[in-house]
Parts: C-alpha cells; sequence; structure tokens
C-alpha cells in the first residue's frame, strides 16, 4: 500500500467518524423532539411559565423544575466555587505543601470516580438527617429572618440537593481551575514578584484577574454537570413540583421529573410532556457548555498566541 493510499484511508475513516458522530448527535435531537410533539402542540411556549404540573388532569408546566433546576445548581455552584478555586490555587501555585498535591489530586480522581448513586446513597442516610437535625435548624436559627431560611426542615429540599451538586461538581471544577491557572504565563508571576508583590498579592493581582475567562468558563461546564445531575438530586430534593422561596422546601428538577414519572406516563400528552422537559433540558444543557467551551477555547487560544 503505497503512502498517498494510506493517507486517504485514514482520512476516510476520520471524517466518517466525525460524520458518525454528528448524525448520532441529530439522530438523538431528532428522537427526543418527535415524541414531545403532543405535548409541545397542546401547550406550546406556555410549557415554560406554567406552574401546574397535574397528570390527573393532563396539565403540564416547567417551571416549578426549571426554577428547581436552576435553585440546586446555584447553590451547588455557590458552595463548590470557593472551594474548588481555593484546591485549584494549592494545586497549581504553593510550593510549601507539595507533599500534599499527590494525595489531593488522588482524592479528587476518586471523587470523580464515585458513581452517582453511591453519592446519592450517601446523601439519603447520611447527609439528609444531618441536614435536618443540625445544620437546618442552625441556619433557621441564625438566618431565619430571611426567606430563604424559613418553614419546616424536613432535611429534603432544595438546599441539601445543592449541597450533594456542590460535591459532585468539585472535580470538575478542580481540574478545569487548576489547568487555567496554570496557563497563566510564568513571565507575569516572575514580573510580580520581582516588583516586590507577595505570593498572596500576585495570585490576587495578577494570576487571577488574568484567569477569570478561563475560571468561569471553567464554572460554566461546572455549571453543565450540574444541570442533568440526576439520581443523587432526586434521592434528597423531595420530588414536589413547587416554587417557593424557602430553601428547606422539597422540589423537582427537570432530570427528577423525568426519572421519577416516566414509568408511570399514561397517554401520549403526559409522555410527551417529559419529553418536552428533555428538549427543554437539552438546550439549557447545550447553550451552558457552548458558551463555556467558548470561554476556555478564547482562554487557551490567547495563551498559545502569546506564548
Amino acid at each position: 500500500m503505497s503512502k498517498g493510499s494510506g493517507d486517504r484511508i485514514f482520512r476516510a475513516i476520520a471524517y466518517s467518524a466525525a460524520a458518525l458522530i454528528l448524525l448520532i448527535a441529530v439522530v438523538f435531537v431528532i428522537a427526543l423532539f418527535i415524541p414531545a410533539l403532543p405535548a409541545i402542540t397542546k401547550f406550546g411556549l406556555g410549557f415554560f411559565v406554567s406552574r401546574t404540573w397535574d397528570p390527573v388532569r393532563i396539565q403540564f408546566g416547567a417551571l416549578p423544575a426549571i426554577y428547581g433546576t436552576l435553585v440546586t445548581s446555584a447553590i451547588g455552584l455557590l458552595i463548590a466555587f470557593p472551594i474548588g478555586l481555593g484546591a485549584a490555587l494549592f494545586l497549581a501555585e504553593d510550593a510549601r505543601l507539595r507533599f500534599l498535591r499527590g494525595p489531593l489530586s488522588f482524592a479528587i480522581e476518586l471523587l470523580a470516580g464515585i458513581p452517582s448513586v453511591v453519592i446519592g446513597l450517601w446523601a439519603f442516610f447520611v447527609l439528609t438527617p444531618l441536614m435536618r437535625d443540625s445544620v437546618d435548624p442552625f441556619l433557621k436559627h441564625t438566618l431565619g429572618f430571611l426567606p430563604f431560611f424559613q418553614g419546616s426542615a424536613s432535611g429534603y429540599g432544595f438546599l441539601t440537593a445543592g449541597v450533594v451538586l456542590a460535591i459532585m461538581v468539585l472535580p470538575i471544577m478542580i481540574a478545569l481551575s487548576r489547568d487555567v491557572i496554570r496557563a497563566v504565563p510564568r513571565s507575569l508571576r516572575e514580573a510580580s514578584l520581582a516588583l516586590g508583590a507577595t505570593n498572596a498579592e500576585t495570585i490576587w493581582s495578577v494570576i487571577l484577574p488574568y484567569a477569570r475567562v478561563g475560571i468561569t468558563g471553567a464554572v460554566l461546564l461546572s455549571l453543565g454537570r450540574a444541570l442533568g445531575e440526576t439520581i443523587a438530586v432526586t434521592m434528597v430534593i423531595g420530588n414536589r413540583p413547587q416554587i417557593t422561596s424557602s430553601l428547606f422546601a422539597s422540589g423537582y428538577t427537570l432530570p427528577s421529573v423525568i426519572a421519577n414519572e416516566f414509568t408511570e406516563a399514561v397517554g401520549d400528552v403526559y409522555l410527551g410532556a417529559l419529553f418536552y422537559l428533555g428538549v427543554v433540558l437539552v438546550l439549557i444543557t447545550i447553550a451552558v457548555n457552548v458558551i463555556a467551551r467558548l470561554l476556555v477555547w478564547r482562554f487557551t487560544r490567547g495563551e498559545t498566541v502569546s506564548a
């Protein structure tokens, strides 16, 4: 076989593989959209703003599930961001405790490899009682003047689900933030230190401002992970379609509605409503991931050009 024919065969295989991936994505979207047509036809865009989810009366709206998805994801990111950024800075910048980098990196990889159902079981049997007996009462006693921390604390609800999501997105947030921080040109660090700045001042005034675009992309990629989490959240959120300001209250997310009710869906409209939720979830996730990838690409491309 000549070198030219080998190159042509390799290109044909590569192009075919790329086309196959694109075809799978298109078929997936079509397969998700077609079963949703009965609900799309019946409810239209009003599906996005309706607060009713009543299988008995065949009235469905996505707003409670969208609200629950956004609230739990926001809680998870608010908890995970300072922890993840701190761990990433330690792994990328701290030279005094290098012997801890290996164990910490191993722990992060181990956490990333734990199945979500196992985390869900731990949250159900350990975290939920802890939230019910200790954390929720403390927050209610301390911050009860805020509407977010009012109401009965059963342990199941938005706050517990947010804590679970924080645990699950930490590995990806730490790994991506660490890579972004390491991509900051060493010349900037050295110039800052040469001007008399301390390590803390260099991190705060030079590294973080330079890496903020990439870190934002890492946060958004973590958000994409949080938006689609299903089983662990389903086990602790309480699974009740409602919109409330209390973080102690039970709720629903887009994935948890689908997971809970898919086997019980009777009729084209009910089943179509669940597929419609799937369409909404896919659109939100794609939008978040595209924005995140663009931000990370912009940062890494800038580093390549400057290098």
